[in-house]
């Protein structure tokens, strides 16, 4: 028995990702060298895409160009598959969560591998990857349960997929999409018999080093957009 939970929200409602915010920056790039926008105008709208939150928000400023009825407006990531790619896992753990009769946590700043492997037998084990670095992209949790508990916690931008099943117990996972093409994806496979298994996000806590990257591919393209303006404006102004 799968427990995923899925959501369908409208593209206008996804949350904006910076390969969308890039798509909508070179739209008002082709505008301002066409001389559809001043510079001023152009300025504004930049400034606009950096703070839009959603896909939606993004769209409204360009609205009245014309290459915005040609391309057509959507999410700039590729759906996470249900399960990992074939041999991108290798079958042994790099790290084993153990807890019989007792209780076992993994939390704070730690190196998560490419698969965890989590037991509890008439115990309790955590783990709590909000805080983890993440050294590759796929990340696999094996997680048992046998009259026990575990619990794994997430960074609320990466994605999450679950699946596994409960005999006279509970396996729930939270499912996830991430809208960076680069976040990591933890998948969670697994069996409660008579015990509990849940999966989800915790909320605030982000993967610092994709904020990073995207910040930096932000401002990277911010500085080329200002570059090509003030050529432009020195171009005209020396005419």
């Amino acid at each position: 028995m799968d427990l995923q939970k899925h959501t369908d929200a409208p593209v206008a409602e996804l949350r904006a990702s910076d390969a969308d915010r890039d798509r909508i920056a070179e739209i008002l790039r082709e505008a301002l060298a066409e001389g559809r926008l001043t510079a001023d105008e152009h300025a504004e709208r930049v400034e606009g895409v950096l703070a839009a939150k959603t896909v939606g928000e993004l769209e409204v400023f360009i609205r009245d160009l014309p290459a915005a009825h040609q391309r057509a407006a959507g999410p700039a990531y590729t759906p996470v598959p249900p399960r990992p790619t074939p041999g991108a896992i290798p079958p042994e753990a790099d790290a084993n969560v153990v807890a019989v009769f007792s209780s076992a946590v993994r939390r704070g700043r730690w190196r998560a591998g490419r698969r965890i492997h989590a037991y509890s037998v008439f115990g309790s084990v955590e783990i709590d990857l909000s805080e983890a670095i993440f050294e590759y992209q796929q990340v696999v949790i094996k997680a048992v349960s046998v009259f026990g508990d575990v619990q794994i916690r997430v960074p609320e931008n990466v994605s999450l997929r679950g699946t596994g099943g409960g005999v006279l117990g509970n396996f729930e996972v939270d499912t996830l999409d991430s809208v960076e093409s680069d976040a990591p994806v933890v998948y969670v496979d697994g069996w409660a018999v008579l015990g509990n298994v849940e999966a989800c996000p915790r909320r605030g806590k982000r993967v610092a080093d994709i904020l990073d990257r995207v910040q930096s591919k932000v401002d990277r393209k911010l500085e080329r957009v200002q570059d090509k303006v003030d050529r432009k404006l020195r171009k005209h102004l020396g005419h």
